[in-house]
């Protein structure tokens, strides 16, 4: 029997950079460099020369850099920031905790991204911020959101690498997750800001360090949220294979779109170009439960990516929503399906997760 073919495989993508890693723990533990040292501010550094922009802040998880974005553009108590239904609680929960009320919108069929039209409606004039959330490596639309007025801050926790009109940040801020599964990923929680606002980076660096610009002295509430060196120097190792790697999802993605056009029932992703970085692979298919673990007795691991859209979560039962207030959101949630995606995929294990597909729904 062969093995299981897994969701991700960690383990291959360390095997890459295992030598490197290794090295930088050594200069770490060497120097006693433990919290903010060299390796963070060149991991910034070379962060922001990747995505394009003149400013990076490492943070101690991506929940943390979405909160301490929406604080540096004023997002609190008395302010709205509008986002997608359709994303992981994260997005809505850095909302809440700087002290703002989420207002949802609906998803756009097709991609299930953050609907534009219906974003502007729920633009008013308590709106601190607009939160588009770019879901499973696909950029979303950008650009009309900025032209509705508020700053818009971009959740790139899934879409490391991708480029739209030629930019991989086209808001006023973004902010990103390095967790270990992500397309950059660290190992453990990590994250970061970017921004080509030196104002808006101070204010964040400001808000992740106590507020704290010299030692002892605060100048607003902060809190800790600082990038670990260790974690720096993980990411900083696989940052140099993260074009490759993401050109290797690209080509997983294309076969998957070669061997799933003949599945009975399955609606595969809608074609990409290079604004999708194929973070995750996501199909829908009818009875998705029974499906995923039927996969699952057939060795194939399988994701589903959310099952339940924000408004429909008990912890934000407050806003007041639910059964049928985002249609779009809902239906995606009962018949999403993420499919195993890792560069490392060998087409041995894609043409295993077909069959098995295709003989389930077949």
């Amino acid at each position: 029997m062969p093995d299981d073919v897994p969701f991700v495989d960690l383990a291959a993508a360390h095997a890459e950079v295992d030598r490197q890693v290794r090295a930088g723990f050594d200069r770490v533990l060497a120097a006693t460099a433990f919290v903010q040292g060299p390796d963070v501010a060149a991991f910034e550094r070379e962060y922001a020369r990747f995505t394009g922009v003149a400013h990076c802040v490492g943070a101690a998880n991506g929940t943390d850099a979405l909160e301490l974005a929406l604080r540096a553009l004023g997002a609190g108590p008395g302010t709205e920031v509008v986002l997608p239904a359709n994303t992981f609680v994260a997005t809505a929960e850095a909302v809440a905790r700087a002290g703002a009320r989420p207002v949802l919108v609906d998803a756009r069929p097709g991609d299930l991204l953050i609907d534009p039209a219906l974003a502007a409606a729920a633009v008013g004039p308590d709106t601190a911020a607009v939160v588009p959330v770019h879901l499973y490596g696909r950029l979303a639309p950008v650009g009309p959101l900025a032209e509705l007025g508020p700053p818009v801050l971009e959740d790139a926790a899934q879409s490391q690498g991708a480029v739209l009109d030629g930019r991989m940040v086209a808001g006023a801020i973004a902010a990103t997750s390095f967790y270990p599964g992500k397309n950059l990923g660290a190992y453990g929680d990590a994250g970061a800001v970017v921004t080509d606002s030196a104002e808006l980076a101070a204010a964040v660096r400001l808000l992740g360090d106590h507020g704290s610009e010299r030692k002892y002295r605060h100048e607003v509430v902060g809190f800790n949220s600082r990038l670990d060196t260790l974690q720096a120097v993980v990411l900083r190792a696989k940052l140099s294979r993260l074009a490759d790697w993401n050109e290797r999802r690209a080509a997983a993605a294309a076969r998957y779109h070669d061997l799933l056009a003949d599945v009975p029932g399955l609606v595969p992703p809608p074609p990409a170009g290079p604004e999708h970085v194929w973070h995750l692979y996501v199909v829908q298919v009818p009875r998705r439960d029974e499906v995923a673990t039927r996969l699952g007795e057939l060795g194939v691991r399988t994701g589903v990516h959310y099952p339940v859209p924000v408004h429909l979560q008990p912890a934000f039962r407050h806003l007041g929503h639910g059964p049928g207030d985002f249609p779009v959101a809902e239906a995606a949630a009962a018949r999403i399906l993420s499919l195993p995606m890792f560069p490392q995929i060998t087409e041995e294990q894609q043409h295993r997760v077909a069959g098995a597909l295709r003989k389930i729904l077949g």
